[in-house]
């Protein structure tokens, strides 16, 4: 697909209101395309709508729970009401939670799973079949992680679902290629974005100490979402099936791939490190 110019194109961006999803939502607009957007936050969904209309282009805005099935149906009907069919679907909205499989709790599993496995099969659920159906083609983005190739400890509840995620866009790839439409799944580095607040932390890394730690460590990684944003859609036009963004993505994506060894010695190097920060806490 071309995305040099999205004019009067529809794109649709699950979790708009902040971080990832806002920036890709005001790029698509800035290149002409006009917007569908949906959030928790109604807040934040209310800034990006505004900055959209200012841009001039029409935009869609509805606070939507990505997890509720129920929602999601409602939220579907409504736009398909509106529009045809997306021409891209950008599935974003996520969560993450950080700390050891013991101290993660049944109910901090179905929240996480509830958000980025299912709020991401809702999505492409309700919006894929009228994107088939109008014939014309399209694109289907899944943001994951780095995560989603390269798991970690403390991290089990979030790399089960970002490795799921991945998994299910390589198979809508190769499911959609026939229909002319592409599929994408975005796999983020360390990005500074509201998620490293907003994260659960369970156990021994659930303090404020770990927490002001992690954010102060992404801020100065200080890799942002509008820079994800324009890799989003360089690797849209490129067709990407897998898109690793950042640098540390891209060393964990090759390192998987051809010495997955050498990956799960670093891994634990990580680990160490990070017991010790804790222990000096």
């Amino acid at each position: 697909m071309d995305v040099r110019d999205l004019t009067g194109k529809q794109v649709l961006v699950t979790g708009a209101a902040s971080g990832i999803g806002k920036e890709t939502a005001l790029a698509c607009a800035r290149r002409g395309a006009n917007l569908v957007i949906c959030d928790l936050d109604a807040v934040g969904l209310s800034d990006v709508e505004k900055t959209i209309h200012e841009l001039g282009r029409d935009v869609i805005a509805s606070r939507v729970d990505v997890s509720d099935a129920e929602q999601m149906r409602a939220f579907a009907e409504a736009v398909h009401g509106q529009i045809e069919a997306p021409d891209i679907l950008v599935n974003n909205a996520g969560v993450a939670i950080g700390g050891r499989f013991q101290d993660t709790s049944i109910e901090d599993w179905n929240w996480i799973v509830g958000i980025n496995l299912m709020g991401v099969v809702h999505g492409c659920h309700h919006f894929i079949p009228k994107m088939v159906e109008r014939g014309r083609g399209g694109h289907v983005v899944i943001v994951a992680s780095a995560a989603g190739y390269s798991a970690s400890s403390n991290l089990a509840a979030y790399n089960a679902t970002k490795f799921a995620v991945l998994g299910l866009g390589e198979a809508l790839q190769d499911e959609l290629r026939g229909d002319g439409i592409g599929v994408t799944v975005i796999c983020p580095g360390i990005i500074d974005t509201p998620i490293t607040r907003s994260a659960r932390l369970r156990g021994e890394i659930g303090t404020d100490k770990a927490r002001e730690r992690m954010v102060a460590a992404y801020r100065k990684r200080n890799y942002t979402p509008a820079r994800v944003a324009g890799n989003i859609l360089k690797a849209i036009g490129r067709n990407r099936v897998v898109a690793p963004i950042s640098a540390e993505a891209w060393l964990m994506y090759y390192l998987k791939r051809f010495a997955p060894w050498l990956m799960r010695r670093l891994n634990v190097l990580l680990s160490n490190i990070q017991k010790r920060q804790l222990n000096n806490d």
